[in-house]
């Protein structure tokens, strides 16, 4: 009985013995057969680091392909502190080449990391220095740096990107999501105690990078628009500027120039101030330019037609207590004649008849108030109260551009519309998005946003345009060969000190298209603050004037065949 129990025991250690050796063969087998591979990235992880690096960012080009911001590889530098004897010795040898304090570098070097930028993007020939230098502990990597080649060109629109590739302001920013490339990785090597000795290199498989896109702007256009601009500053002593010109039919943006400019290779120093897109973000009050939408609004609603006869009440006129002037002394003259003289009596008349809720509704139809939503960011809404905070001389006022803000990308995509036949369009500078590969990835077509008035009464106020440039207070924005039409603007700006508009700050403004039979382009010119001669008539129509003629001719626009009568009025609109 003793001994068929031992035996029985026996078998039961015997089997423990067989079945634990079983699992240890089992776990062998699994960690060598099925867990291998698996064992194998986690003993890799452990003696590699990865950085990430940005990814090559996509190009931009202009509507013929011309290359506006690209990528180029240039040096940067980073440091493996816990392999350095003397980081002090090590900053003083980099600081020079670097320009950076040795104090800083050396407070890096000595952090208890594996892994420390010390500069990126560098100049090649600092690259250059660096590897002649051949420093224990410090590294070289080539990285993506944004260029722009053409420098200041276009570069409110175009914005820029941050060291770390993200997209800052303009296209670059509001279509980042696009541009950006996938991130590269560098693969660093590690020691038997975990320290990082030196790259590894670069990971295998290569990133794709971002895409590129194609923007409506012309090169040619643009240039001759920012040159022009720049002239017309300076000549003016003003303040600022901004041009934008439009494809009516479209709303293709075609140049958007403003000044002063800036450099988007180099904006480190820069205020965000210089950087800002004047043309879509800042409000200014038109002048006598609404006056062009406050006809359409009449004429559409046949509150008048362009031969009804308006009193001009001798050059005053007195509404809500507040006295309106006129520059000229008219007495009897045609609603169209109101518009070419740009009699502020005249169109307040004729906006106190339209009425407040048709005269708010018209500017809420042509866009003002509200953004226009092109495809860049910071655009403002400009000030259009609604009709319950309007005093008794609101009317009066917005119907010759006062109480009211608007941006000149409103004022133009407004004048476009009056161009294109009564139809407000979207305006754009992004025409197509391609991939690395070069396929179409989007394509962007014009958009109609609504009709605003008709044919008819775009036809109307057409004409009358034309009677500013040929016989009004535009006589300088005529362009030889061309039937223009057009409005200036004058406007006085608020003193911030006394809340009461300015005797001696202006904005000149002229907004207008050409030819005017067949329009091809909408174009608005803003000059703010403006010294000597003030008048949107002396001040911008004459830009207006000479850019037009240099971008018809780029675009071999045939003449108008129509003969120009041009008197060299020195009327202040």
């Amino acid at each position: 009985m003793a001994g068929s129990l031992s035996r029985g025991r026996r078998y039961v250690l015997l089997l423990l013995l067989l079945g634990g050796f079983g699992v240890v063969l089992f776990r062998l087998a699994t960690l060598q057969v099925w867990q291998a591979a698996e064992l194998s990235v986690k003993a890799d992880r452990q003696h590699q680091k990865t950085v990430s690096l940005e990814g090559a960012r996509g190009t931009i080009v202009d509507r013929h392909g011309k290359i506006l911001a690209m990528n180029v590889e240039v040096p940067s530098v980073f440091g493996v502190p816990t392999t350095l004897e003397s980081p002090l010795k090590t900053a003083r040898q980099l600081s020079q080449i670097l320009h950076v304090r040795t104090e800083e570098l050396e407070r890096k070097l000595r952090q208890d990391r594996s892994f420390v930028w010390l500069a990126r993007k560098l100049d090649p020939e600092q690259g250059r220095r660096l590897d002649l230098l051949s420093l224990d502990g410090i590294g070289v990597v080539m990285e993506g740096r944004r260029f722009y080649p053409k420098g200041p060109l276009l570069a409110h629109v175009l914005g820029f990107s941050g060291m770390d590739g993200e997209g800052l302001e303009g296209v670059e920013h509001r279509y980042d999501s696009y541009l950006r490339g996938e991130k590269r990785m560098m693969v660093l090597q590690r020691d038997a105690f975990g320290r990082t000795v030196f790259p590894k290199g670069m990971a295998e498989r290569n990133p794709t990078p971002g895409h590129s896109l194609a923007l409506t702007i012309d090169e040619v256009i643009q240039s001759i628009a920012e040159r022009e601009l720049e002239n017309a500053v300076s000549r003016a002593q003003a303040k600022s500027g901004t041009i934008i010109l439009l494809d009516p039919k479209t709303g293709a943006v075609l140049a958007m120039a403003v000044s002063p400019r800036f450099d988007p290779n180099a904006v480190s120093a820069l205020s965000p101030d210089r950087w800002r897109n004047r043309a879509l973000t800042d409000a200014y009050e038109p002048g006598s330019t609404m006056k062009a939408m406050m006809a359409a609004a009449a004429i559409e609603e046949r509150v008048v037609r362009p031969n009804t006869m308006v009193f001009g009440e001798h050059g005053q006129m007195t509404v809500a207590n507040t006295v309106i002037h006129d520059h000229e002394r008219l007495g009897w003259v045609s609603f169209a004649q109101v518009i070419q003289k740009s009699s502020n009596i005249g169109a307040a008349k004729t906006g106190m008849a339209l009425g407040e809720q048709r005269l708010y509704r018209y500017l809420q139809a042509f866009g003002f108030g509200q953004r226009t939503e092109i495809d860049l960011p910071g655009e403002g809404i400009g000030l259009v109260r609604n009709p319950k905070d309007w005093g008794r001389r609101s009317v009066a006022s917005i119907s010759m551009g006062q109480e009211i803000g608007v941006t000149p990308l409103q004022m133009v995509s407004a004048v476009a519309a009056i161009a294109r036949g009564g139809v407000l369009m979207k305006p754009y500078v992004v025409s197509e998005i391609r991939d690395a590969d070069g396929h179409i990835v989007r394509q962007v077509p014009p958009q109609t946003k609504r009709r605003v008035v008709s044919p008819e009464t775009a036809r109307s106020v057409t004409k009358i345009l034309e009677g500013v440039v040929t016989d009004g207070t535009g006589t300088k924005a005529a362009i030889p060969g061309f039937r223009v039409a057009g409005k200036t603007g004058t406007a006085q700006k608020i003193d911030p000190r006394t809340g009461t508009y300015s005797a001696t700050r202006f904005v000149a403004s002229f907004a207008g298209y050409v030819p005017a039979d067949n329009p091809q382009l909408a174009m608005i010119v803003v000059i703010d603050e403006p010294q000597g001669e003030v008048s949107g008539g002396a001040v911008a129509a004459p830009v207006f004037s000479r850019v037009g003629e240099q971008v018809l001719s780029y675009l071999g626009v045939p003449s108008s065949n129509a003969p120009i009568t041009v008197a060299m009025a020195s009327r202040r609109p």
